[in-house]
């Protein structure tokens, strides 16, 4: 995506939407791979594939519809996007936050992230949880790279917290609750899609990483420059390379992916029923 009318292209995608929907929520969630299926808890008011938005574009990979929920969570009314978009598919780091940036134009005020993500800290096994508590995006082409427009925000947001402190504190007290293990841990962002080498997983864990993956980084720089609230959360779907005893695939990944997915959607309901409307 050019940044040739960018701020005309958002307000495409937000016009679009408000249009089809009754009203925009305050919360949006981006569900990760395996995750799909929580929507089936989910009273769904209305769906709109990402097909049908200007300017949004297709997913490919699996695990990821592509379809966007309007629809209510544990009785709150919610934005559910079923897939995201990813750099190693071939779109620059604009394009994968191009919904962040509507959403913001929408009005929404959080957003709640999910991924899969490679364990390299050994206290954490395949399918627990990891709440992010910061990233590290050295290997992050930013979001904010060229021409800058003021409605986004300032130029040079401040990073020293992301993700928001209130929202990791009622998630871990929603997890002790419900007697659900939940991790802290710092995720690091790499471009994929081949997986890390174990010198490479070396490296990450030597800089305080305590999982790894594709995706979420960007989307958080993206929102907090706009001022969202944000959260993000890692189901670890495996052990990083040089870690795990076995060679790395998807289908490890998407299999404890939906290993952990009662527990990941038992949470997330716990959750959205503590937020405040």
């Amino acid at each position: 995506m050019t940044d040739q009318g960018i701020l005309d292209k958002i307000k495409e995608a937000a016009d679009y939407i408000s249009g089809v929907l009754p009203e925009i929520p305050d919360t949006c969630l981006v569900l990760g791979s395996g995750l799909g299926s929580l929507t089936d808890r989910v009273n769904i008011l209305s769906t709109i594939s990402y097909s049908q938005i200007p300017h949004f574009f297709a997913t490919t990979v699996p695990g990821h519809e592509g379809v966007l929920v309007y629809g209510e969570l544990s009785g709150k009314k919610t934005l559910i996007m079923k897939g995201r978009f990813h750099f190693y598919e071939g779109h620059s780091t604009q394009d994968i936050t191009f919904y962040v940036r509507v959403m913001a134009k929408l009005g929404v005020k959080n957003l709640i992230l999910t991924n899969a993500a490679g364990g390299i800290n050994e206290k954490m096994k395949p399918s627990e949880l990891m709440v992010i508590t910061d990233h590290i995006s050295f290997l992050c082409d930013s979001p904010l790279r060229g021409p800058h427009h003021d409605e986004f925000g300032v130029r040079f947001p401040d990073q020293t917290t992301v993700y928001d402190k209130q929202f990791i504190s009622i998630l871990s007290d929603c997890a002790r609750e419900l007697n659900i293990p939940l991790h802290q841990g710092v995720y690091m962002y790499t471009r994929g899609p081949q997986y890390e080498t174990p010198a490479e997983i070396r490296v990450c864990k030597a800089i305080g990483a305590d999982a790894v993956g594709m995706s979420t980084v960007a989307e958080s720089i993206c929102a907090s420059q706009s001022g969202l609230r944000v959260m993000a959360v890692s189901c670890i779907t495996n052990l990083a390379a040089g870690i795990s005893p076995t060679p790395l695939s998807h289908k490890e990944v998407m299999e404890n992916a939906l290993a952990a997915s009662d527990n990941s959607i038992a949470l997330l309901e716990k959750f959205f029923s503590k937020l405040e409307e």
